[in-house]
């Protein structure tokens, strides 16, 4: 009997430990997930070939990361960005993230410069580039932005590793660039808010 109660303590015990550390990490980080918009994005030399279905580009974003945290100061070990068409189908074209590694300070805002490049043209699905080439006829076109990233979570000496997902969806109105090679490019209007899934 005397097993039995001992056992049934120890289990009661770790439950309430487990179920402790759970809320401390819930109150401490839980409320204080990043916060992302994209504040500009600069689109040029779009230029889409429907017949062999083959899209070059160059999309300049301007990310704005936001940490409310007012305890918990946060790590970037990586930011890997990646651009979409509607659809989610990749666009490919190197990807860069500018800076690559940064620490964010408590309540503070961070720049973060994406870069994607495809004037080599990228290969897509034939009825995305017949997407893009329709909506970059009709004056705006739309994207995906994907970043995954690698962050580490700071309060005092305690360390916690995590994987946000940042998504934002942009729509950039276009014109023509020149009278006879043509491809578009244009700018983001105003700002548009991301989501952030962990």
């Amino acid at each position: 009997m005397s097993k039995e109660k001992s056992c049934c303590g120890s289990l009661f015990t770790f439950i309430i430990g487990v179920g402790f550390v759970i809320l401390i990490y819930w109150a401490i980080f839980q409320p204080h997930h990043i916060r992302a918009t994209v504040v500009s994005a600069a689109l040029t030399n779009l230029t889409v070939a429907a017949n062999n279905a083959t899209v070059s580009y160059r999309l300049a974003v301007t990310l704005d990361l936001y940490n409310p945290s007012l305890r918990v100061g946060i790590y970037y070990d990586s930011l890997e960005p990646e651009l979409r068409a509607r659809g989610g189908a990749s666009l490919g074209g190197p990807a860069t993230s500018s800076p690559a590694e940064f620490l964010q300070r408590r309540k503070s805002r961070d720049t973060v410069s994406l870069e994607f490049d495809g004037t080599t043209g990228v290969g897509v699905p034939s009825d995305v580039a017949g997407q893009l080439k329709k909506e970059a006829g009709s004056g705006a076109v739309s994207f995906e932005v994907a970043v995954d990233g690698r962050v580490r979570y700071r309060f005092a000496s305690i360390k916690i590793r995590q994987k946000p997902k940042i998504w934002c969806a942009l729509t950039v109105n276009v014109k023509p660039e020149g009278s006879s090679s043509g491809s578009v490019g244009g700018a983001l209007d105003s700002a548009h808010r991301c989501s952030v899934k962990y």
